[in-house]
């Protein structure tokens, strides 16, 4: 059972419309006792990092996730916002992460005047990753998915990017450690290519 977690942010049917669609059981989670069958977890997220951060808390299942994925090690999922959470800190905020993975976000920068571009990074983009990497299974080494953000998740451990993407530089939009997964990009939005990797994420 795949466990996405409602908590006031986040493209939550459209995750859960897809997995449907795949036949694949899935449920809201908007409380901590909806964890309990849990085999996988999807933490979606939009909006500021600290505000993301708040409402989590407030749901209360930050203990619950924080069992669940570090003890009992369940396979997670972070998207955008949901990803840079994974890290210890952001440099939009003030809040401590949830530090699953070791490494910080940071805003997107352009190296000069005459290479400024627009923030938020907004809509269809490359992005390359390794053909070992199980989440990108069955997808071509540069597929299309679809961004929306200003922030990106810097590792401290380079073994910990698996995918990058170029908009103001090369910068990684996707993450693992261990069971922890994170994508910068959207799935939910990506059509078949987004698909795919919600699929090869339940197949984990």
């Amino acid at each position: 059972m795949i466990a996405i977690i409602s908590y006031g942010l986040g493209n939550i049917r459209a995750f859960s419309n897809i997995y449907k669609r795949l036949d694949i059981p899935v449920t809201i989670a908007t409380a901590p006792e909806h964890l309990t069958n849990a085999t996988k977890i999807i933490l979606p997220g939009v909006g500021a990092f600290d505000h993301a951060m708040e409402r989590l808390e407030a749901c209360e299942m930050y203990g619950p996730l924080n069992e669940l994925v570090l003890s009992k090690k369940r396979p997670v999922l972070g998207v955008c916002v949901g990803m840079q959470m994974l890290a210890g800190s952001s440099e939009e905020g003030h809040r401590a992460g949830l530090g699953w993975i070791n490494g910080v976000v940071r805003k997107l920068r352009f190296a000069d005047s005459a290479d400024r571009g627009i923030l938020p990074h907004m809509g269809w983009n490359t992005v390359r990753s390794g053909p070992e990497r199980p989440l990108f299974a069955g997808l071509r080494a540069e597929a299309l998915f679809y961004f929306l953000h200003s922030y990106y998740f810097e590792c401290h451990d380079p073994v910990n990017a698996i995918a990058v993407a170029d908009y103001a530089g090369s910068f990684t939009c996707a993450v693992q450690a261990d069971n922890i997964y994170g994508v910068q990009f959207h799935p939910e939005k990506s059509h078949h290519n987004g698909i795919q990797l919600l699929k090869n994420f339940a197949e984990l």
